[in-house]
């Protein structure tokens, strides 16, 4: 199943939620990736502050990165939805979800730091499990094992499947099992 984003953005595919707070999504466009680098930038700048290096360093540092991130995800999740996250007309995140015949794989979800913390990545990560629970799939995502929302995925009834270093492969099951796994409210 993909999502239906209309050229307007407007929210038309049925994540209630993410509507109810406001955030509308578009396609990812070549204009968007100047705002996806900063985007991607601003997830490091915590682990990059002791690093000795000039700003200009950094910041290089990081189009590289993120020019490597962009690449290998367009190249290993070819038919993903690339969409980039907005509320009240200000791109505020993105979210790129690849849907699988047995699982729908998260494979990026972030946030500007002046919009974390303000429910807007719930919203999403619940409808996101509703649309997969309506299809009978599973929801997976890679987690850095020191992200803070860590918590709110453990929270969702995501659990660890198995260690990848420094990320947690993560999984909310479809059809219940020992794990919390309801459809959410």
């Amino acid at each position: 199943m993909t999502l239906h984003v209309p050229a307007t953005g407007t929210p038309a595919f049925g994540w209630a939620r993410a509507a109810e707070a406001g955030c509308g999504f578009r396609r990812m466009l070549e204009a968007d990736l100047p705002f996806l680098g900063r985007l991607y930038g601003s997830t490091r700048i915590e682990e990059l502050a002791p690093v000795p290096w000039s700003e200009a360093d950094k910041a290089a540092f990081l189009e590289q990165q993120f020019r490597a991130q962009h690449a290998h995800y367009q190249r290993y999740y070819p038919n993903a939805d690339w969409l980039v996250i907005a509320r009240a007309d200000e791109d505020i995140g993105r979210l790129y979800i690849e849907r699988w015949p047995s699982q729908h794989r998260i494979i990026d979800i972030a946030f500007m730091p002046a919009h974390r913390g303000k429910g807007y990545g719930e919203a999403l990560l619940r409808d996101a499990i509703d649309e997969a629970a309506d299809a009978g799939k599973d929801v997976s995502i890679h987690v850095e094992k020191l992200n803070p929302a860590m918590r709110l995925y453990r929270r969702l009834g995501f659990v660890t499947e198995e260690d990848k270093g420094v990320y947690d492969l993560m999984r909310w099951h479809a059809g219940g099992g020992t794990e919390r796994q309801v459809k959410i409210a």
